[in-house]
């Protein structure tokens, strides 16, 4: 059910951004408001556009809230303190069998540098 919302979502989406470059600009942008004698010509054009841009758009708040519900409803038994805070006390006997173990901080970590060495700066050539 929620691919199929998802799917009409984001369909919802590129026809609304596709009617909205359609609509004819004011400033002469992207819009394609030419002239020429059709059926659908001056002000019906206009109007057929804005409802087409008006409907999309309800129709993408509807599912944007309905995705909104889905997700709230598939993580209300748990939140992500506590799955972080489960994950945070595993040790590595209770990890999965085919999980690495992470390496030790040690063995990342340069050797240490001795005393009886004195420190160089690299040169700022």
């Amino acid at each position: 059910m929620e691919n199929v919302i998802l799917v009409i979502h984001l369909i919802l989406a590129l026809c609304l951004i596709g009617v909205v470059l359609l609509q004819r600009s004011e400033g002469g942008g992207l819009g394609i408001g030419g002239g020429g004698g059709g059926v659908m010509t001056g002000r019906s054009a206009a109007t057929a556009l804005a409802k087409m841009t008006w409907g999309f758009a309800i129709a993408f708040i509807i599912t944007s809230i309905a995705l909104t519900i889905i997700a709230a409803q598939k993580s209300a038994d748990s939140s992500v303190m506590d799955r972080l805070g489960t994950a945070a006390t595993d040790t590595p006997a209770q990890t999965a069998p085919g999980t690495p173990a992470l390496p030790n901080v040690d063995e990342l970590l340069p050797p240490p540098a001795s005393e009886e060495e004195p420190l160089i700066l690299p040169r700022a050539d």
